[in-house]
């Protein structure tokens, strides 16, 4: 649209408007139905897979208009002031279908419900317990204690009969000794 357009449009439909705010109906009617128009137009741009969503954002827009319009100040451009308002109902709307999407998954793919599993958790439990074989005792128990079970270096040193420092070297070179075992199987 022509530059000299927008600014005629906006005036055509800014003088439509404070007329009917003045109580001039038929000027509200033709500013209704030229608002509709225009909000379709700019809607469809933004959500173009959603026509069925289209015409009911134009009616919340042209609601939240009636209900605004004693907020409307005249030395200000019209175009601008409804844009605010049709942006603010967009994002609302976007904010609704994203929290009602993100409480339904849509089921149009049902086997990949049956592709995935949850044995994730024990294969790493096997995965470890496998690594932790290759281990003297001494490491393997310090690991499985404070790192797997979460028990204190005290506890475990005073269980396994060591000291402290002798769990807290257990510990890291069991895990230099597992991760140099992991590098040489990639």
């Amino acid at each position: 649209m022509e530059r000299a357009t927008v600014y005629s449009e906006e005036a055509r439909l800014k003088a439509l408007f404070i007329s009917s705010l003045d109580g001039d109906a038929v000027s509200y009617r033709l500013f209704l139905s030229d608002l509709t128009r225009y909000l379709r137009g700019y809607l469809r741009k933004r959500i173009p897979k959603m026509r069925e969503d289209i015409e009911d954002l134009i009616q919340e827009t042209l609601l939240a208009v009636h209900h605004a319009r004693h907020t409307y100040r005249p030395e200000e451009p019209l175009t601008a002031w409804i844009h605010a308002i049709a942006r603010y109902k967009l994002m609302d709307f976007f904010r609704t279908r994203a929290r009602r999407d993100s409480l339904n998954d849509p089921i149009d793919d049902h086997q990949e419900i049956f592709s995935l599993s949850d044995d994730e958790p024990e294969n790493a439990r096997r995965d470890i317990r496998t690594l932790l074989n290759y281990l003297p005792d001494k490491q393997r128990l310090s690991i499985l204690h404070v790192k797997l079970q979460g028990m204190s270096i005290a506890e475990t040193a005073t269980l396994l009969g060591l000291s402290e420092s002798a769990v807290k070297v257990n510990v890291h070179r069991g895990i230099k000794a597992l991760a140099a075992r992991m590098r040489e199987a990639l």
